[in-house]
């Protein structure tokens, strides 16, 4: 409504007795959780608005930690994880909460260092060095030797990790509990674990902050925060021996790995077979209550859900998200069913 029509209306209800506001019913849906899939799910949700003025979708980025602690409590309508919740986690709820995947995307391993501006390759045990600790300096043969004419400067290597419970983090540490022995007896992966060494940020932005100010730092972070900050991320070797950068591809043949996704979506596809499969990558998912407090938001829930399975899957790219496979989406229409 124009504030010239709004004046209008006003107007008319001063000096016409009876003239009753035009009510203009707008419902509103909060959402928390995951900053990994932040930018697409602005996206989504703005694009849905302009469709749907009469439905606002809300969401705090606050980390997957968050998002599920929310989702428990009863004080969202939905959460939002990159790391699916547990047994226990989903014990705890009143009521059933469905695992949505909406996207896939890429966890970089992003850096500042002095003098180097091309991409540095980081093998597995390298990347598990550097987070445990044991790799100090940007100069050292883990890092050297499988970067060649490259020149390291003798700086100290400075690690940030997130501070927040974050779904980031938990595919990062799944990653390197799959990569690394020392790393899956030591620290193990989960949302916020106990990180041996290092300095933190809150959310990927929090993250990507840091490694922009500190010279000699190394973070992980999702892929489009790397992008659109302009810091300088490697490629990874993955469990085929090569060298993969980040990219749409990449991940679209990690999700290829998923040869019978399971019934809950609940599923990790970090170190794929694959040769050109980026070895860092994820689903990510809605937490969706089956049955709202309110029948009207669970039948706009729905909705969104199925119009960003079909029309909302083409928007994904443009923001270095992959699409979820077509027969993904075939399965995700079936759960969404359950909605109400």
């Amino acid at each position: 409504m124009t504030h010239r029509i709004a004046r209008l209306l006003a107007g008319l209800a001063l000096v016409l007795p009876g003239f009753v506001l035009p009510a203009f019913a707008q419902t509103t849906l909060n959402g928390a959780g995951a900053t990994f899939p932040y930018p697409m799910y602005s996206k989504w949700f703005s694009e849905y608005n302009k469709l749907h003025p009469d439905v606002q979708i809300n969401y705090q980025s606050i980390g997957s930690g968050g998002g599920i602690r929310q989702v428990l409590n009863g004080t969202v309508d939905f959460g939002a994880s990159d790391g699916p919740m547990t047994d226990e986690q989903l014990a705890q709820s009143k009521v059933k909460i469905l695992h949505i995947p909406t996207v896939l995307g890429a966890v970089v391993p992003a850096y500042n260092v002095p003098g180097i501006s091309g991409e540095i390759k980081f093998t597995p045990a390298a990347l598990a060095g550097i987070f445990l600790g044991k790799i100090q300096k940007w100069n050292d043969p883990a890092i050297t030797q499988a970067n060649p004419g490259m020149k390291f400067p003798d700086t100290s290597i400075i690690v940030v990790h997130r501070s927040d419970g974050s779904g980031t983090t938990y595919i990062f540490t799944d990653y390197l509990s799959k990569v690394s022995k020392e790393w899956e007896s030591t620290v193990g992966k989960g949302t916020s674990p106990k990180w041996p060494v290092g300095l933190g940020g809150k959310g990927n932005e929090g993250v990507a902050g840091q490694i922009r100010q500190l010279q000699g730092s190394i973070g992980y972070i999702e892929l489009i925060y790397a992008l659109e900050n302009k810091i300088d991320f490697g490629s990874v070797q993955n469990s085929a021996g090569n060298f993969v950068k980040a990219s749409l591809d990449g991940v679209t043949e990690a999700a290829a790995s998923v040869k019978d996704m399971p019934a809950d979506f609940r599923v990790s596809i970090t170190d794929p077979p694959g040769k050109a499969a980026y070895p860092i990558s994820s689903f990510t998912w809605l937490l969706i209550p089956e049955q709202s407090s309110d029948p009207k938001k669970g039948k706009i829930l729905a909705d969104f859900l199925n119009w960003m399975v079909t029309d909302g899957q083409s928007m994904t790219t443009q923001l270095s998200y992959a699409p979820l496979p077509k027969n993904v989406v075939a399965k995700v229409k079936v759960a969404i069913k359950q909605v109400h």
